[in-house]
């Protein structure tokens, strides 16, 4: 830590200004991440994604129970009340976790069903043990009714197989380490940490736990830098105090040099003759020293230097100036090698532009993932669910319900409890219809420095989002039938269209199902379904594209499995493939990659919703030719890309 003067200086400070001195030092090291090894799950915290990871199977895999109840068709107990209770016979089984139902839910029939239990065949809804009672005569009394789809998780509904998990730079923690066990996951390619060595010089320093000697002080500056090297991805190898000793030091730091990424030394910035450090850097490779002495205060000793491609770092001896110096020029460097992103604050009040109800008597946190608007921050509710494990990699924090509120009215305007003490609002916020192309295209956006967050809202959603400005894209798919044109007729005057990209919707069924043999057209398909009553469906979620082009097909006709209405395709071919369900409407890729028959109805238009004059109209550009750079990897897919980057 030796900060001495001299009359005899063989070296004068030429004093540069801050940002003088960080684009010198920038323009010699041109730091870039220093390569990716693979890191089993058990040490994965703190590392950062080298690589975007795509999720494997579908969480949950299944339709699945979240509640204690009953397994019903919707439609036995639509009147069901305590004054008029539906009576149910209960099937001969009881469904717990890791139990295959055996036996299909018939109509008036019901399945005892543990939370977590697999949905049985037949079953669309499963009404809470707090509403029923058994009858004298053994049968089950539903006083509420349940709606269709009521407290069932579907297959797919938390984690889409081929969906983007986690994006490269991720920092990996607690909820990305349980989104990758969710999804059977042992390992994950990560950025290597620079080691980064740790030197403190000076005749004075003392290690601490060793006695301490007259006119002597304790090493701090050696154990602070190694604890901020670990704090921001790197590995800090420590070299302990080293005396004023020409010999010793230098053979330290040409060690240090030769066999770590990086060397921070503090204390031997000043301008005496006795310090002996910025001489020796000067001879480790060039282009050596590129700044010695900026004009901060405190700080002005800092000495920086790229030695043969290696940053070289001698902090000032003080402990306050060093670490001053140290994180407003040096971490930024560091966290560029270590693939770290970089360090942000986020303001913490937001608006809540929807209507979210709460149970009344339990105070609730409800999830929230932060966007901007014309009037601020707007914080988006996160409804996933208590089985999700996404919607913590989702949110930026949450909000506080009392518990005598029934609900927070929609622009509450209130505090956002933060998971993490730097949030960074994205770039990009869209919301609408999802699709795994989409994520394709982000990647492209990661490449031009734009971060952006995808929300699955339906299409419908996401229009009603982008007209509220809570969203900069809305990815639609709505085909209007007395037009014939997909997407335009849905948009008002304030908005246009981003062609994205062309994906064939089809009937999907079990492969070598005889009532779809030999058929070519989805309407024949249907009809022969239609024509066996025992011939089960699975729909999808109101406000979807595909339920739209499903209803055109029912014409008004709400077969068996109607009201079974999963938020994906993912859902709806697991569905099918795991024989809960004979036949439904999917996109090709996910009939091919559940080993499903696929019966072509439509190619539809999957395209992008933007305000006629975005808040972000950059972004927006850069949005348009990420999806021109995505077309070979979209192709790759399987999906065909529409006119690159133009209107549709």
């Amino acid at each position: 830590m030796t900060e001495r003067s001299s009359l005899d200086q063989d070296q004068f400070l030429t004093v540069l200004t801050r940002e003088e001195a960080v684009s010198r030092f920038g323009a010699a090291l041109a730091p870039r991440p220093l390569g990716s090894e693979s890191v089993p799950l058990d040490r994965l915290v703190g590392r950062v994604l080298a690589a975007d990871i795509a999720a494997p199977v579908d969480t949950p895999p299944f339709d699945r129970s979240v509640v204690d109840g009953f397994a019903v068709q919707a439609g036995d107990v639509a009147t069901a009340s305590e004054a008029a209770p539906a009576l149910l016979t209960l099937n001969g089984e009881t469904i717990a976790c890791g139990f295959a139902p055996g036996l299909a839910v018939l109509s008036a029939t019901a399945t005892p069903i543990a939370t977590g239990g697999p949905i049985p065949r037949g079953a669309d809804a499963v009404v809470m043990i707090e509403h029923t009672d058994i009858a004298a005569d053994g049968r089950l009394m539903v006083r509420r009714a349940p709606a269709p789809g009521q407290n069932i998780a579907f297959a797919g509904s938390d984690i889409a197989r081929s969906e983007t998990l986690l994006r490269r730079g991720t920092t990996v923690g607690a909820r990305e380490i349980g989104m990758l066990a969710a999804v059977g996951l042992a390992e994950a390619e990560v950025w290597r940490k620079p080691r980064v060595a740790v030197i403190s010089t000076g005749d004075e320093l003392v290690a601490p736990g060793e006695p301490l000697r007259p006119a002597a002080i304790y090493d701090s500056n050696g154990a602070i830098v190694a604890a901020a090297l670990e704090e921001n991805g790197c590995e800090p190898v420590r070299f302990g105090a080293i005396a004023d000793d020409a010999a010793r030091l230098e053979a330290a730091m040409r060690e240090a040099h030769a066999s770590c990424d990086a060397v921070i030394l503090s204390g031997g910035t000043s301008k005496g003759a006795g310090d002996l450090t910025y001489r020796i850097v000067g001879s480790l490779g060039s282009p050596g020293i590129v700044a010695h002495g900026v004009a901060l205060k405190p700080g002005k000793p800092l000495c920086l230097a790229v030695c043969d491609g290696k940053a070289v770092v001698i902090l000032p001896g003080f402990p306050t100036s060093a670490m001053f110096t140290f994180h407003d020029i040096v971490v930024p460097v560091l966290r560029v090698l270590a693939g770290q992103p970089a360090r942000q604050d986020v303001e913490l009040t937001a608006r809540v532009p929807v209507r979210v109800p709460s149970d009344l008597g339990r105070t609730e946190f409800v999830m929230v993932a932060l966007s901007a608007s014309a009037e601020g921050p707007v914080a988006y509710p996160i409804g996933k669910g208590s089985g999700s494990v996404t919607a913590f990699s989702q949110a930026d924090g949450f909000v506080t319900i009392e518990a005598l509120a029934e609900a927070m009215p929609a622009d509450t305007v209130t505090p956002v409890t933060l998971f993490t003490p730097h949030v960074h609002v994205p770039d990009l916020v869209i919301m609408g219809s999802h699709c795994v192309g989409l994520d394709a295209v982000i990647g492209r956006l990661v490449d031009h420095g734009l971060s952006a967050r995808s929300l699955a809202l339906g299409s419908l959603g996401g229009l009603s989002a982008l007209r509220r400005g809570e969203c900069d894209l809305a990815p639609i798919h709505l085909f209007d039938p007395k037009s014939g044109i997909y997407n335009r007729p849905f948009l008002d005057p304030t908005m246009t269209l981003i062609a994205g990209w062309r994906r064939m919707q089809g009937i999907v069924h079990a492969a070598g199902d005889p009532r779809f043999a030999g058929i070519t057209e989805a309407r024949e398909a249907v009809e022969r379904a239609l024509a066996d009553p025992g011939c089960l469906m699975v729909n999808r979620n109101q406000g979807a594209g595909t339920r739209i082009l499903l209803d055109q097909l029912l014409a008004g006709r709400k077969p068996p499995g109607y009201w079974n209405q999963p938020r994906s395709h993912n859902a709806v071919a697991a569905s099918v493939a795991q024989g809960r369900a004979d036949w439904g409407m999917a996109i090709r890729q996910v009939a091919e990659a559940n080993g499903l028959g696929f019966i072509a109805f439509a190619e539809e238009h999957y395209d992008f919703a933007v305000a006629v004059e975005p808040r972000k109209a950059a972004a927006i550009e850069t949005f348009r030719s990420a999806i021109a750079e995505a077309g070979a990897a979209l192709e790759a897919l399987g999906f065909t890309p529409a006119d690159h980057g133009s209107q549709a």
